[in-house]
């Protein structure tokens, strides 16, 4: 008879490498990179191409400045470009599309109000001036290349129609006008940003786009606000960018105008992040 052996203790398994020295710090297995702006541009650029709303509103600009150009072009003439660039019949689908562009740069920032996808953004990246800051690059970059395509897209169908003595330039419109729809897009994503709610932030816009073209009808009654009126009326939206595309060379091609866009979008814009930094998600 074989003498029963006493049971023998077991190993306790081999802690992982971690855990091995108390008191040691834990060293996560995944890579740790620094974050930079490339990482929150790749981030925008994700989301902006990925919601409906950006092929909706973009899909809406194209279909009415590019349809409504080509249907202005078929209508016009040899002798109508004589002195007026090929580019002009995409001035009255812009009219219009800037609307679409007004709207998406609202709800660039203010879907993510929201939603409350906000607070996770912030969470991934504290930093928030480069998170607006990546918003207002993936934007404008998007903005200005859709509307440069359909402005020079519609000056070589309309050059495809006619040829002759046209002779003026229509290069500086693509640029000029592209850039003046663009930055109304960034004053409006800057607008988002500091209000946080898509339908304030759209009417805002609205106001800002229509008002300085109906409001001098009413200021020209009286010769005290006439000048005010005037000169309300030189720099509205669709007074600028009828000097943007040259319609009339005697009124000035719209330089002064794009200047004061520009330097109203910045105010907006550093408006924008003061506000981002000093207010609670």
């Amino acid at each position: 008879m074989s003498t029963p052996q006493p049971p023998m203790p077991q190993q306790a398994a081999a802690a992982p490498a971690w855990q091995a020295a108390p008191g040691t710090s834990y060293t996560s297995p995944i890579p740790v990179t620094r974050t930079h702006l490339g990482h929150a541009l790749n981030s925008e650029w994700t989301k902006i191409k990925s919601v409906r709303s950006t092929m909706w509103t973009l899909g809406t600009f194209l279909l009415l400045v590019v349809g409504i150009g080509f249907l202005v072009a078929v209508q016009t003439t040899n002798e109508d470009f004589t002195d007026i660039p090929f580019t002009v019949p995409a001035f009255i689908g812009l009219l219009l599309g800037q609307i679409c562009l007004l709207t998406l740069g609202v709800l660039v920032v203010s879907s993510e109000y929201g939603t409350g996808m906000i607070r996770t953004t912030f969470t991934a990246s504290p930093q928030r001036h480069r998170v607006l800051a990546a918003k207002l690059i993936i934007f404008f970059a998007v903005a200005f290349a859709v509307s440069a395509l359909s402005i020079g897209l519609i000056g070589l169908f309309t050059a495809s129609l006619h040829s002759g003595d046209a002779h003026a330039p229509w290069g500086a419109t693509v640029f000029m006008g592209a850039l003046y729809v663009s930055l109304l897009g960034v004053l409006s994503l800057a607008v988002g940003s500091m209000m946080r709610h898509s339908a304030g932030a759209i009417t805002t816009m609205l106001g800002v786009v229509l008002l300085p073209s109906i409001l001098p009808a009413f200021l020209m009654m009286s010769d005290t606000l006439r000048t005010i009126g005037e000169k309300m009326q030189e720099y509205a939206a669709i007074s600028s960018l009828a000097k943007v595309f040259r319609l009339n060379e005697e009124q000035g091609n719209g330089v002064a105008q794009l200047g004061l866009l520009a330097a109203v979008t910045a105010v907006a814009v550093a408006a924008a992040f003061v506000l981002l930094e000093r207010r609670d998600v």
